[in-house]
Order: structure tokens, then sequence, then C-alpha cells
């Protein structure tokens, strides 16, 4: 339901700089379906992939070998997303707080965390320089807090967050996420009591429609599972 509702705000057209996990995922599976002129851009300097599977990492050689072009990284950054070339930047992140900003470097105190991340990667730039940020992420009071541990990635260009019970979206009045959305079978009890601060919601809360059979189907190909299953 993640992937299927993050691959939705994904339109026809746009340029993706795409992260690797679910956002590929997601990323993919639009191109796969509402958005076949989707262009993926990937950190390693592939411009237009359109991998048959998901990839295992930037460096996996699917992306090159099914990209439009191979460029260097400093190209990628400096004439491709500073210059504001990219649409939208999907992400992930390990913390987020209600001003949208992104933690993926430690968790605790810097110097001696409790757990220390993979790291910001291109994840600061992407944040900075896409036209709009999409974040996709579990939706849990470690995850969703107050305030970030550790301010990776500024949040001010992060729209939309998709979490596995709804979708939120930046107020621009208040400053903040609020809960615009709903997946089938949550409620927004739920999603507050699974938000680290107070959580705002918009007076209308949508409800996400299910995955249609073309977006499982499609879903299950880039996974690399049968297309149906009993």
């Amino acid at each position: 339901m993640m992937t299927v509702a993050a691959a939705r705000h994904l339109a026809d057209g746009e340029v993706c700089f795409v992260g690797i996990g679910m956002p590929s995922l997601a990323a993919n599976l639009a191109r796969r379906t509402h958005a076949p002129g989707l262009v993926l851009v990937y950190e390693s300097g592939t411009i237009g992939s359109k991998p048959r599977t998901i990839p295992l990492s930037i460096g996996d050689g699917e992306l090159a070998e099914t990209a439009d072009a191979v460029v260097s990284v400093p190209e990628i950054f400096n004439y491709w997303l500073q210059p504001g070339r990219i649409d939208v930047g999907f992400l992930g992140a390990a913390e987020l707080d209600r001003r949208g900003d992104i933690n993926t470097t430690v968790i605790g105190a810097y110097d001696t965390p409790r757990v220390r991340l993979p790291g910001a990667g291109g994840a600061p730039e992407i944040a900075r320089s896409s036209g709009r940020v999409v974040v996709i992420l579990r939706h849990s009071p470690r995850a969703l807090v107050e305030r970030v541990g550790f301010r990776t990635s500024l949040g001010d260009r992060v729209a939309t967050v998709i979490t596995d019970i709804g979708v939120l979206t930046r107020d621009t009045d208040l400053g903040e996420l609020v809960l615009t959305g709903l997946h089938p079978g949550h409620t927004v009890g739920e999603a507050r009591e699974a938000t680290g601060w107070d959580l705002a919601v918009a007076e209308t809360v949508a409800e996400t429609a299910p995955p249609a059979g073309a977006e499982l189907d499609a879903l299950r190909s880039l996974a690399g599972a049968p297309d149906r299953v009993a």
C-alpha cells in the first residue's frame, strides 16, 4: 500500500531523483503504470534508467544497462540537480520531524550515538535542490519525531510523506506536516498515536484507493514475483 500510494504521487513527464529501496520500487512502479514518461535519475550518474527488476544499489549494472545516458556523479549534481532540472526528489528517512527535516546520520548524541546510520550521501543536495521532495517511511513515534536528533537534510521542500498508515502533506500556513490521507483500515487516532508530535489533521481526510490489478501485477513483476498469486 505504501509503494502504490507513493507511486501515485509521481506524474508522467516529471524528472525524479530516486533513492534506493522503497523510493526506487515506487518510482519504477509509477513508470510501469500511469507515468511511462517519468525520467528516473540515480545518484550514480544514470539518466532515464528503466530497470527490469529493482536495483540493489545505485551501482547496480541494471541501471546503466537500461539508461538513456550515463554521466559522472559530479555532472549529475552540478548540471542536473543544482540548476533545478529535477522536479521531484524521492527519499527515505530514519527520522523525520513535523517541519520535514530528515535524519539519516545518527540516533542519539552525535559523538556517542546509540545507532550510527548510513549517513547523508546525496540526500542534502537532493532535498535542497529538487522542486519538491517526497519521503516514504514507516509510521511510528521513533520515526516521526518532534525534532530530529541530527538534521541531515533540510525539510522545507518536503511536500509529501507516505507512511504505512496514510499521507502527510505540508501545510504552508502552519509550516508543518498535517494528515491529509489514510490508507484503508486505518484511523486518525491510530495516526496520531503513532506520531511523535501533536499531529494536525486536515478538515477533509481522503481515503487511499486500494491497489488496482495493474498496479499489483507491475509490482510483482518488478520484484521478480509471479504476475498472479492464488
